[in-house]
């Protein structure tokens, strides 16, 4: 597994979908998955350091895994099937890990709030945008080469802006 962070948070243009970009800590490799706009707004604005009133869902999740004695070891992206991207959260509870079933955009919020890191497999991350995207981009960023020059001219602004 590779630790990743979030690089980006945006809007795609050619869809109006929320992405966020995942991007391996010691390399180049990116990994973009699209959320929806709940979930998008649960991580701008852990991002933006914005805290609600009163605690959103994945603050909720955040206190009843601490409540019941557990902490958020990890998240892992583990898989890509029929354009649908799957993740694990991995809970330490008295010394046993407990491994439940979350979509990546959930697990990413919570990650965050958690101050818990996230993972990726080399696979997902070497097929980046290729695997289940929605052609935000260029067409010839459909191989690996020209997929990472893409993303490396990317910038926070050719999402546009992400407004809460």
């Amino acid at each position: 597994m590779i630790r990743v962070t979030v690089e980006h948070l945006g809007l795609d243009r050619s869809t109006n979908t929320p992405v966020v970009i995942l991007r391996e800590e010691d390399g180049e490799r990116a990994l973009p998955i699209w959320i929806g706009s709940s979930e998008a707004n649960a991580i701008a604005m852990e991002l933006q350091g914005i805290h609600a009133q009163r605690p959103m869902t994945h603050d909720l999740l955040r206190d009843i895994v601490a409540g019941l004695g557990g902490e958020l070891q990890r998240v892992q992206i583990t898989d890509l099937r029929d354009d649908t991207y799957f993740a694990e959260l991995l809970i330490v509870r008295e010394g046993k890990v407990v491994q439940v079933d979350a979509r990546p955009s959930d697990s990413i919020a919570l990650a965050l709030r958690c101050d818990a890191p996230i993972f990726t497999t080399d696979g997902l991350l070497d097929r980046g945008m290729d695997a289940g995207r929605r052609d935000p981009a260029p067409q010839e960023a459909k191989d690996p080469d020209a997929l990472r020059r893409y993303l490396e001219k990317l910038d926070p602004q050719d999402f546009g802006r992400f407004h809460l």
